[in-house]
């Protein structure tokens, strides 16, 4: 149960996860977020799932009235997504978290210890394994520069590994810090911000569709006087890019897009013209490479069926009506179309509508 105390609202954590076909992996993230040590309200902004995903959430904790959601209807991307969670966010610190990562129950408590013990910290990431427990790539990094960018593409590192002007900007093949230490960015798949911090920074920039707006954020975050941590103690698990399997090229596209954008938005002052446009020539050019070598792959490639624990749903639950969502402090009932495949589409919260309610 929820403190609803002053001190229990300045530890309330707000966990934010927005959610694309998220796939069974969203029930488990949401199940392990619950089941957090602390308070938490758990915020889900969902993209126009279309995998039934957004149903099997609504079924497993319709009834909880920690879970939000919020049903965009389409596609609006990662950052637009977020910052219409955030606005609605109740909580002393915010937690982005990915779809398909997933947290312990002591993950929270201790990172809440880590901010509370450095309070010049804006942000803090923490120690992302892959799902064969290798630290993932990104989730320590320092700011990809223009040339930070030039020397990876090139492999540089590699031909000069003991010089530090050819070093990247991942970080994640370096030893791990023995203590929680200061970073240039973190991974978008786990960001845990002070509230005090994302009033100062302001919200994610929406011009980022996907990709670029975790590393922007942190910048924003650095100019504004704000700490980034690593804390290397806490470990999750993230089973990278399972909302975009099915999209690679599309996905592709806005990470380059991205880039480009990063770029020009906080280096176009510092590097000359003509260095600028040989950069966005290589990024595109990069783009072009790897989409055709998607292409290639494409009719060798064959769609992953959707996972049964999301679609195969017993004869009564694949209309269940009607179903109960809980959005803030009130029980909101609403009418599910019948939907063979469980999904919910079109069906939810609209965030539009409720707001005249």
């Amino acid at each position: 149960m929820i403190d609803n105390s002053k001190e229990g609202r300045t530890r309330l954590v707000s966990i934010i996860i927005v959610n694309f076909n998220g796939g069974p992996l969203l029930l488990e993230a949401v199940a392990a977020a619950l089941a957090s040590s602390i308070p938490i309200e758990l915020l889900i902004s969902d993209n126009g799932s279309t995998d039934g995903s957004l149903n099997a959430v609504y079924q497993a904790f319709g009834k909880d009235r920690r879970v939000h959601i919020i049903s965009n209807g389409s596609n609006l991307g990662f950052s637009r997504a977020n910052n219409i969670a955030l606005k609605q966010t109740k909580g002393h610190y915010v937690l982005l978290l990915n779809p398909d990562c997933i947290i312990q129950p002591d993950t929270l408590a201790q990172m809440l210890d880590v901010m509370d013990n450095n309070p010049d910290a804006g942000m803090a990431g923490c120690l992302i394994h892959n799902p064969d427990g290798s630290e993932q790539a990104g989730c320590r990094r320092a700011v990809p520069t223009p040339w930070r960018s030039f020397v990876r593409v090139f492999h540089l590192n590699k031909l000069f590994p003991n010089n530090s002007r050819f070093r990247t900007f991942l970080l994640h093949q370096e030893p791990l810090p023995a203590n929680t230490d200061a970073v240039e960015a973190i991974s978008g798949a786990f960001m845990f911000a002070r509230r005090e911090a994302i009033n100062q920074v302001g919200l994610l920039d929406e011009d980022y569709f996907m990709h670029c707006e975790d590393i922007d954020w942190c910048m924003r975050f650095r100019q504004a006087g704000w700490n980034i941590l690593f804390v290397p103690g806490v470990a999750v698990t993230h089973f990278k890019g399972t909302c975009s399997k099915g999209r690679p090229i599309k996905v592709l596209y806005h990470m380059h897009r991205g880039m480009i954008r990063f770029y020009r938005k906080f280096f176009r002052q510092q590097y000359p013209s003509p260095l600028m446009a040989s950069v966005a020539l290589t990024v595109w050019s990069r783009f072009l490479l790897l989409a055709a070598k998607e292409l290639i792959k494409r009719p060798f490639y064959k769609q992953p069926s959707a996972p049964a624990v999301i679609l195969s749903l017993t004869p009564e639950r694949r209309n269940p009506s009607p179903v109960v969502a809980y959005i803030g402090p009130e029980r909101r009932v609403h009418k599910q179309p019948e939907n063979p495949q469980g999904s919910f589409g079109e069906l939810g919260v609209q965030r539009e509508a409720l707001k005249h309610e």
